[in-house]
């Protein structure tokens, strides 16, 4: 492409690309997209976005095609890669002036050389780092300002290489230019404290703007570029130096009101400060010792006393705490349990940090952080009376909230408390003594700073497990607070119960409970909804701690149950739903088939709620769950909701539909509950099974639930199932086996495992073209123990329960392998006997055993030749599962069932789902459970001898060793 014809061109395409005319736009896209490789192209794009002449739309999109085009085609091994003639060219056009004057696009040209450098510097662009060195000394203001951006942009690229040569090459670098890069920081920092001091902010926010980005290569130099920076006397004396001049910033900042642009700035520089010694803290722990004392001195005096009064805003409160928290919990800064094996690094910090956190320090930071940054603020309560829902959903971890002060103070609160337990712990008990009785309604700051105390004392429940007896308190006192209604107390009402709930799973007597679940009833109709919303929350870790019983709750299910739904249906938001739902399938969840009187309500409500979130995922993914719980509760019950049901599973599990991203797995899960607990198979319940297809052909992780989902059709009916399914499903099947692991491959022959068994002679039918796999492998030896041990339960099923169908398939095998049937009988028994200890499940040995036996009686030489081995198979499998009767000292077959009744159940256990129920029939038509190995052996033996007469039935045995024989015996002795 020549650049002199070609530049009128690119221009006149990227001018028509910034159209917003599709019809002009589209065409002008797929011409750029032709030209992507193009010899020539990127050099006509670099005059382009040089020429500051030019519409300023038309360059940055030119800027925008040149830096994607580096991703694609800068790379040597990169295909349609960019000629060394034309990277040469391009790389010096890069940099020979630094004049954007607009500022967007001096940064995409900043950030586009820094991709460059990342792939050629310094090999092949040695002259960029000092070309940059020198354009920042330049005194034209506006190339100073973008060869430092280009700078930052340059060093902070090359910093996030990880290779260990790219990190030895970045260190050479920084050795090289770091002192360079501490004196331009110094000059634009000292220059700009002279500007604000003589009143010129204009001049001063320019300087403040190349303060921060010789700050910014500072920390990129500073934290990646030295191995052992601790023993560098440049790198800890600017690190030194940063807490002076974070001094001097923040007294700075008097002098701007917030909002501000200088202001702003000035914050913006002053959170840098700050991460330069979070960063240095993080990646060398060691080498921050000798700053621990001053960092701590730093953040404490400004977060904890009055010296930050006036000066210091929220970010860099956050700043500060997390600089205390990782220096208070750091394991390098911490002794080994046995001081022995302690390094001196260990014992140096913690020396430091022992002789700064005194007592009398210590106390201080308590009380502050309870009394000062635990207090809500004037900003929360308001949005409590005005938003209560959005202020419910931030209290209890929102994502706005969890980037506000509150958490950070609750963490900082907590590491310091389990680090400093003994210390603090008197100090927080003596904040609760003086908080003791009902606070004053008309006193806001008590109740305000009641909230805070309570909330600390449920954060380090853990920490406080010895120290309070929360069931004493709880009796005589909050439960008392808890009973005053004024619509002030609502603030200690709210966090009360929210307390209780921090404390349910730490020390809370199972005696209590009725009283709690009395106290959640009455809060559950408080007319305050922020108190009901965390009332529903205690509720849940209530239900959800191990110490739950059932029969306590039950008194109180309906009236809990009813008003949950109430609060379900008063809630507006996305999010608050959630957590509601969330309560209420935990509840559904715990109390089982106890639910069903009252899930009424509920089952009608939730088709309404999931139209009303056809715009919301995740809400949809909350009723999902809730349905999951709600369907197990109801049981056989839950056919009534198959015209909302069915849709629903419909929807989420399939994947030609876009909300199945979301819906997918849970939708799977409540499919496979809903067949589990069906009654009876329905014709839209078959129908569903369409979307099985494509959902296999996914291989994703929700697979074994898939192969659960087609094991509970064929347990429903497996008729109609495979009738309707098994040619295709077969066809899968085939397509997955081509591609699948071990696991996979056991999970689908068990499908087949299971319709034979349900139904032998439809199961071996439709799944025939799996089934010469399945023999081919046992001929031949597979070599996965587990496979192996899968093919030969799906071999003994045939043969067992479908024999005919086993010597058609024999017959076809012995034509593939040129064998007669009899010679390739032979060698599949043969294998069988030697690899009958692949097999682990007794009742998988006991169908071999059977299957085995079931080819007696026979004048056949080879099934007589393999006689031996089937004995011993059959002994193994009789030593399995003949258990001996004490009393009349006889043996009996322990797998033997007899009748079908309801088993039992405590309050604890789960209730047998409807398919366990059809489980356990099928299980007294199985041979394994309804035919006695020990009966069975006897009469095939007997017939084998009334076969061949008692000369030859002698001789037959007697291939058989003679221990076998006794064990035998010992067996059918009596029969």
């Amino acid at each position: 492409m020549d650049i002199q014809s070609a530049s009128s061109v690119v221009l006149q395409a990227l001018t028509q690309a910034t159209s917003q005319d599709t019809a002009v736009l589209k065409p002008a896209e797929e011409q750029l997209r032709q030209w992507e490789t193009q010899p020539g192209f990127y050099s006509v794009l670099l005059s382009i976005f040089n020429n500051h002449l030019l519409d300023v739309n038309v360059r940055w999109l030119a800027v925008l095609y040149f830096k994607n085009g580096i991703d694609r085609y800068w790379r040597r091994v990169a295909p349609h890669a960019l000629s060394e003639e034309e990277k040469s060219s391009l790389r010096a056009g890069l940099i020979t002036n630094f004049n954007e004057p607009v500022n967007q696009i001096a940064t995409q040209i900043a950030v586009l050389i820094a991709k460059v450098a990342r792939l050629d510097c310094p090999r092949q662009w040695p002259e960029l780092i000092p070309i940059l060195l020198e354009s920042v000394k330049v005194q034209d203001s506006l190339q100073q300002h973008r060869a430092l951006l280009t700078f930052y942009h340059v060093t902070k690229t090359l910093a996030s290489k990880r290779l260990a040569t790219d990190r030895r090459l970045f260190q050479d670098l920084a050795s090289s230019i770091y002192s360079f890069a501490c004196s331009l920081w110094n000059h634009h920092t000292d220059t700009f404290l002279q500007q604000i001091c003589t009143g010129d902010q204009q001049a001063a926010l320019s300087s403040l703007e190349r303060t921060l980005l010789s700050l910014k290569v500072l920390r990129k130099l500073t934290v990646h570029g030295f191995i052992e920076p601790h023993n560098n006397m440049e790198v800890m004396g600017f690190l030194n130096a940063v807490f002076e001049r974070l001094k001097q910033f923040l007294e700075c900042c008097r002098q701007f009101g917030p909002g501000s642009l200088c202001r702003e700035k000035l914050e913006k520089t002053i959170i840098l400060f700050t991460k330069v010694l979070l960063d240095f803290l993080e990646y060398h722990p060691w080498p921050f010792i000798p700053l621990i004392q001053r960092s701590l001195e730093f953040a404490v005096s400004y977060v904890f006393t009055e010296v930050g009064e006036g000066v210091v805003f929220e970010r860099f409160i956050v700043q500060c705490m997390n600089l205390i928290k990782m220096i208070v919990k750091n394991e390098a800064y911490k002794p080994a349990k046995n001081i022995e094996d302690s390094k001196p690094e260990n014992l140096e910090a913690h020396k430091i940090k022992t002789a700064f956190f005194t007592h009398q320090t210590l106390t201080e930071i308590g009380r502050r952080l309870v009394s000062k940054y635990f207090l809500l603020t004037e900003e929360e309560l308001t949005m409590w009376e005005e938003d209560p829902e959005s202020f419910a959903v931030e209290e209890t971890g929102g994502d706005s909230w969890k980037y506000s002060l509150r958490p950070c103070t609750e963490v900082l609160f907590l590491d310091i408390f389990h680090n400093y337990s003994q210390t603090l712990t008197p100090v927080l008990l003596e904040m609760v003594q003086n908080l003791q009785g009902p606070s004053n309604v008309e006193d806001p700051v008590q109740m305000l700073m009641k909230d805070a105390v309570y909330n600390a004392v449920g954060l380090a429940a853990y920490e406080l497990f010895d120290n309070v007896d929360f069931d004493q308190w709880f009796k005589n006192q909050l439960l008392g607070e808890l009973q005053i209604s004024h619509n002030r107390y609502k603030l200690i009402r709210r966090r009360v119960i929210w307390l209780i709930g921090q404390w349910i799973s730490v020390k809370f007597k199972p005696e209590l409970r009725p009283l709690l679940y009395e106290v959640i009833l009455s809060l559950m109709q408080d007319p305050d909804l922020v108190v009901r919303i965390e009332t529903a929350t205690t509720l849940k870790l209530a239900v959800d701690d191990f110490e739950f019983r059932t029969e306590q709750f039950l008194p109180y299910l309906e009236s809990i149950f009813s008003l949950l739904f109430q609060l379900l249906q008063q809630v507006n938001e996305c999010d608050t739903k959630m957590q509601v739902l969330h309560v209420i399938s935990c509840v559904i969840e715990r109390v089982s088939i106890q639910i069903r009187p009252y899930a009424g309500c509920l089952v009608q409500y939730l088709p309404i709620l999931w139209k009303q979130s056809e715009e919301h995922n995740m809400l949809r993914c909350a009723i999902l769950t809730t349905l999951i719980h709600l369907i197990q509760g109801l049981g056989a019950e839950s056919k009534n909701l198959y015209p909302f049901l069915l849709p629903v599973i419909q929807l989420s599990t399939d994947v030609s539909q876009p909300p199945h991203v979301y819906l997918l797995e849970d939708g799977l899960e409540l499919w496979l509950v809903t067949l589990e607990n069906s009654p009876a198979i329905t014709p839209e319940l078959l129908r569903i099974f369409q979307n099985m297809s494509a959902l296999l052909e996914l291989s994703s992780e929700n697979v074994r639930t898939c192969f659960q989902i087609i094991n509970a059709y064929i347990y429903l009916s497996a008729t109609d199932f495979l009738q309707n399914y098994a040619e295709a499903l077969c066809r899968s099947f085939c397509e997955l086996l081509r591609d699948i692991t071990t696991e996979g491959q056991v999970q689908v022959l068990k499908v087949v495992e299971i319709a034979i068994k349900v139904s032998p002679v439809l199961g071996s039918h439709m799944f025939q073209p799996l089934l010469p796999a399945v023999l081919r492998g046992i001929v031949e030896g597979e070599r996965y123990p587990v496979v192996m041990s899968t093919y030969l339960g799906v071999t003994g099923r045939i043969l067992l329960q479908n024999s005919g169908f086993f010597t058609s398939l024999l017959t076809q095998m012995a034509v593939e392998y040129n064998q007669e049937a009899d010679q390739l009988l032979g060698s599949m028994i043969e294998m069988w006997v030697d690899r009958m200890d692949n097999i682990t499940q007794p009742e998988r040995r006991k169908l071999s055993a059977l299957a085995l036996m079931s080819l007696l009686p026979s004048d056949n030489s080879v099934i007589q030749d393999k006689f031996c081995g089937i004995i011993n198979i059959s002994v193994e499998a009789l030593h399995d599962v003949m258990t001996e009767d004490p009393e009349t000292a006889s043996f009996k077959d322990c797998m033997l069932m007899s009748h079908f009744e309801e088993p039992k159940l405590t309050d604890d256990e789960e209730p047998p789902t409807e398919q366990d129920k059809r489980r356990k029939l099928l299980a007294l038509e199985d041979p394994v459970h309804s035919v006695s190995l020990q009966q069975f052996v006897y009469e095939k033996l007997k017939a084998q001898q009334v076969l061949m007469g008692d000369q030859g039935f002698q001789a037959l045995m007697e291939t058989v060793d003679t221990e076998i024989v006794r064990q035998l015996q010992e067996f059918i002795h009596g029969m």
